[in-house]
């Protein structure tokens, strides 16, 4: 249990560094709670400087609730290309629709309404409801889960059920009353500046005098780090199929990875076996096309979060067949969203539609 000293300790040692130090971000610049949300929602599994030009250039296009909610997915998926992790451009649309219809285009603010909406989670809906309304909900991410765990040495896995549980009660226990916003804030810069995975700064952090992982010496080993499992290495190929002027460009499925992004048709292949082989025969099955030709452009390899991919580009003439999907002009691919990968494709296309061999 913490006791009242402690808490006060914490929460005033934390409140004053965080007035002397925190981050001049764009979104700390209002207390709308859109403006917020977009951040917030950016911010999940991305770097603060990657998001800072995408969440300008989002707010640019996107101003409002109800100019997210009226826009087409395609124009929303367009402005985040480049950002990854489509689905939380997609949650966004989805969620902004919600909030127009059943909210009056106001960002809710109580929990667990904004706990209905697409994308947004317990840690979400506290950021929200904590700095644009100063309610004191709790927040824990990655960041908080490690500040909380080297201050009280709690060695237990945070992914545990029962120690995430804990780690939300202690994050909750430590809002000061007239203060969740910058409270929660501060945690989230300690973390991100001060208390690292990786060689803390420990005398530069506001709480080392009474920090239990700094007492015992070994701040580092908390928490307990998760052994990665190795993931699955997948070999593609895909096609840049040719037709006068036009080339053929395919939606992926409106869910899942990279869910409703355009590409370049491609497919999962046996990695030992002839790949230009077995391109032209799925382009034939699948596409119900023949082509011709067989040169190879470039390869490249990416990693995502669940697999490592080696993808190989090959060019194509048609022969014969409508084939499916969308024939587009190289100079109108721009107005398509893609992926990093298929846009660097798309990029190597000359307005003739001529291709220079692309670098992996």
């Amino acid at each position: 249990m913490i006791s009242i000293a402690q808490k006060d300790r914490i929460q005033n040692s934390l409140l004053r560094w965080f007035k002397r130090n925190a981050r001049d971000l764009p979104w700390r610049r209002t207390k709308d709670p859109y403006a917020i949300w977009i951040s917030e929602i950016m911010l999940q599994q991305t770097q603060v400087p990657t998001v800072i030009p995408y969440y300008r250039k989002f707010l640019k296009t996107f101003p409002t609730v109800r100019r997210l909610a009226k826009a087409d997915l395609s124009d929303v998926l367009t402005v985040w290309e480049g950002l990854g992790y489509y689905a939380r451009a997609r949650n966004l649309h989805q969620a902004a629709r919600k909030i127009l219809t059943r909210f009056e285009g106001k960002i809710p603010g109580a929990l667990d309404d904004l706990l209905s909406l697409p994308g947004i989670g317990r840690y979400t809906a506290g950021a929200i409801l904590s700095i644009a309304y100063n309610k004191e909900t709790p927040i824990l991410d990655g960041n908080v889960k490690r500040v909380l765990s080297r201050l009280f040495a709690i060695s237990e896995n945070p992914a545990d059920v029962k120690t995430g549980k804990l780690l939300w009660k202690i994050s909750e226990s430590l809002i000061p009353k007239g203060h969740a916003g910058s409270f929660n804030q501060a945690l989230m810069d300690l973390g991100s500046m001060v208390c690292t995975p990786n060689a803390p700064l420990c005398p530069d952090c506001p709480t080392v005098s009474f920090c239990k992982a700094k007492t015992q010496g070994n701040p580092e080993s908390y928490p307990i780090r998760q052994v990665r499992k190795k993931i699955p290495h997948i070999y593609a190929a895909a096609a840049v199929i040719r037709r006068d002027q036009k080339v053929l460009i395919t939606q992926r499925p409106p869910e899942g990875l990279l869910g409703g992004l355009w590409e370049f048709p491609n497919w999962e292949m046996d990695g030992g076996g002839d790949l230009q082989k077995q391109l032209k025969i799925r382009i034939k099955r699948e596409l119900g096309i023949r082509v011709k030709g067989n040169e190879l452009l470039g390869s490249f390899k990416q990693t995502f979060s669940h697999f490592k991919l080696s993808l190989s580009v090959y060019r194509f003439q048609v022969l014969d067949g409508r084939g499916r999907g969308k024939w587009v002009f190289g100079q109108k691919l721009h107005q398509f969203p893609m992926s990093r990968l298929h846009r660097k494709i798309a990029k190597s296309l000359s307005p003739g539609l001529e291709l220079r061999r692309l670098n992996s």
